[in-house]
Protein backbone atom coordinates (compact mmCIF):
# COMPACT_ATOMS: atom_id res chain seq x y z
CA UNK A 1 0.00 0.00 0.00
CA UNK A 2 3.09 2.88 0.69
CA UNK A 3 4.91 1.92 -2.17
CA UNK A 4 1.59 2.60 -4.34
CA UNK A 5 0.88 6.08 -2.74
CA UNK A 6 4.49 6.62 -3.11
CA UNK A 7 4.28 5.59 -6.96
CA UNK A 8 1.17 8.22 -6.84
CA UNK A 9 2.70 10.66 -5.04
CA UNK A 10 5.92 11.18 -7.91
CA UNK A 11 3.51 10.95 -10.63
CA UNK A 12 1.53 13.80 -8.70
CA UNK A 13 4.75 15.91 -8.31
CA UNK A 14 6.40 15.10 -11.97
CA UNK A 15 2.67 16.20 -13.09
CA UNK A 16 2.56 19.73 -10.85
CA UNK A 17 6.23 20.61 -12.07
CA UNK A 18 4.88 20.57 -15.74
CA UNK A 19 1.42 22.27 -15.19
CA UNK A 20 3.55 25.00 -13.23
CA UNK A 21 5.34 25.48 -16.58
CA UNK A 22 3.07 25.44 -18.50
CA UNK A 23 1.22 28.26 -17.08
CA UNK A 24 2.25 32.09 -18.34
CA UNK A 25 3.36 34.26 -15.80
CA UNK A 26 1.38 37.97 -14.98
CA UNK A 27 3.78 39.69 -16.98
CA UNK A 28 2.99 37.47 -20.08
CA UNK A 29 0.09 39.62 -20.52
CA UNK A 30 1.92 42.68 -21.43
CA UNK A 31 3.85 40.49 -24.15
CA UNK A 32 0.51 39.95 -25.86
CA UNK A 33 -0.29 43.54 -26.74
CA UNK A 34 2.15 43.62 -28.83
CA UNK A 35 1.66 41.05 -31.66
CA UNK A 36 1.42 37.64 -29.21
CA UNK A 37 -2.55 37.44 -30.25
CA UNK A 38 -4.77 34.58 -28.79
CA UNK A 39 -4.73 32.90 -32.12
CA UNK A 40 -0.98 31.41 -31.02
CA UNK A 41 -2.62 29.80 -27.97
CA UNK A 42 -3.05 25.91 -27.73
CA UNK A 43 -6.60 27.20 -25.42
CA UNK A 44 -7.84 29.57 -27.41
CA UNK A 45 -8.58 33.45 -27.18
CA UNK A 46 -9.91 33.07 -23.34
CA UNK A 47 -6.48 31.77 -22.36
CA UNK A 48 -5.61 28.22 -20.30
CA UNK A 49 -5.35 30.34 -16.77
CA UNK A 50 -8.70 29.02 -15.50
CA UNK A 51 -8.43 25.39 -16.78
CA UNK A 52 -4.43 25.15 -15.50
CA UNK A 53 -5.28 27.05 -12.05
CA UNK A 54 -7.80 24.38 -11.29
CA UNK A 55 -6.28 21.47 -12.37
CA UNK A 56 -3.46 23.06 -10.37
CA UNK A 57 -5.26 23.28 -7.08
CA UNK A 58 -6.51 19.91 -7.47
CA UNK A 59 -3.29 18.42 -8.05
CA UNK A 60 -1.51 20.42 -5.16
CA UNK A 61 -4.21 19.06 -2.78
CA UNK A 62 -3.31 15.32 -3.63
CA UNK A 63 -0.10 15.95 -3.50
CA UNK A 64 -0.71 17.25 0.34
CA UNK A 65 -2.76 14.09 1.00
CA UNK A 66 -0.21 11.23 -0.26
CA UNK A 67 2.36 13.54 2.01
CA UNK A 68 -0.03 13.30 4.91
CA UNK A 69 -0.22 9.35 4.33
CA UNK A 70 3.24 8.76 3.57
CA UNK A 71 4.38 10.43 6.85
CA UNK A 72 0.93 8.50 8.47
CA UNK A 73 2.67 5.06 7.35
CA UNK A 74 6.21 6.32 8.31
CA UNK A 75 4.86 7.06 12.44
CA UNK A 76 4.00 3.76 11.83
CA UNK A 77 6.30 1.72 10.82
CA UNK A 78 8.24 2.84 13.91
CA UNK A 79 6.12 1.19 16.14
CA UNK A 80 6.92 -2.21 15.97
CA UNK A 81 6.78 -4.43 19.48
CA UNK A 82 10.36 -4.70 19.27
CA UNK A 83 10.76 -1.16 18.91
CA UNK A 84 11.66 1.27 21.97
CA UNK A 85 13.04 0.39 25.61
CA UNK A 86 13.92 -2.98 26.41
CA UNK A 87 11.98 -4.14 29.44
CA UNK A 88 14.31 -5.35 32.42
CA UNK A 89 14.02 -8.93 31.59
CA UNK A 90 15.50 -8.47 28.07
CA UNK A 91 18.47 -6.74 29.53
CA UNK A 92 19.20 -9.40 31.97
CA UNK A 93 18.82 -12.03 29.19
CA UNK A 94 21.37 -10.11 27.00
CA UNK A 95 23.80 -9.39 29.95
CA UNK A 96 23.48 -13.19 30.65
CA UNK A 97 25.26 -14.18 27.17
CA UNK A 98 28.52 -15.26 27.26
CA UNK A 99 30.75 -13.97 24.97
CA UNK A 100 33.82 -14.71 22.98
CA UNK A 101 36.32 -13.47 25.10
CA UNK A 102 34.98 -15.92 27.81
CA UNK A 103 35.48 -19.19 26.05
CA UNK A 104 38.30 -18.86 24.02
CA UNK A 105 41.64 -19.71 24.75
CA UNK A 106 44.46 -16.57 24.59
CA UNK A 107 47.02 -16.99 21.64
CA UNK A 108 49.75 -17.94 24.59
CA UNK A 109 48.30 -21.07 25.36
CA UNK A 110 47.46 -22.28 21.76
CA UNK A 111 49.06 -25.44 19.81
CA UNK A 112 52.43 -24.33 18.08
CA UNK A 113 52.49 -24.47 14.49
CA UNK A 114 54.90 -27.51 13.20
CA UNK A 115 57.16 -26.65 10.49
CA UNK A 116 58.28 -28.67 7.74
CA UNK A 117 61.72 -28.46 7.77
CA UNK A 118 62.92 -29.67 3.84
CA UNK A 119 65.87 -31.68 4.14
CA UNK A 120 68.88 -31.04 1.39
Amino acid sequence: MQVAILMVHVVIAIALVVLILLQQGKGAEAGAAFGGGASQTVFGSRGSGNFLARFTGILAAAFFATSMALAYFATQAGQAPEAGIPDAQLIEQQQSVPTLDEGSQSMDNAAPVLEESSSE
